[in-house]
């Protein structure tokens, strides 16, 4: 299974961090793995109106040894903590 997510307000650092929170490792600055999950990030500014930029930080969710249920779970847990964050 995999999921692409994207999240407006948030660094990677914060992402890796919620991930790590969910019972991840961090692999790298960029991927955290869980016991049957990974998630990759990366990070891009996105202009919203003529001036102003935010970072738009992606999260690629990939499991193979996880339920479909305990997969939407992680995403609905990571969702929660990244909108509280954004603002």
């Amino acid at each position: 299974m995999e999921r692409t997510k994207e999240f407006r307000g948030i660094s990677v650092r914060l992402a890796r961090n919620y991930l790590e929170n969910l019972g991840g490792t961090a692999v790298d600055d960029t991927s955290v793995e869980g016991e049957g999950w990974r998630a990759d990030l990366s990070a891009e500014k996105v202009s919203i109106g003529p001036s102003l930029q935010l970072t738009e930080v992606t999260v690629v969710f990939e499991a193979d040894d996880l339920s479909e249920a305990a997969f939407e779970e992680l995403i609905e847990d990571f969702s929660r903590k990244a909108m509280r964050a954004g603002g």
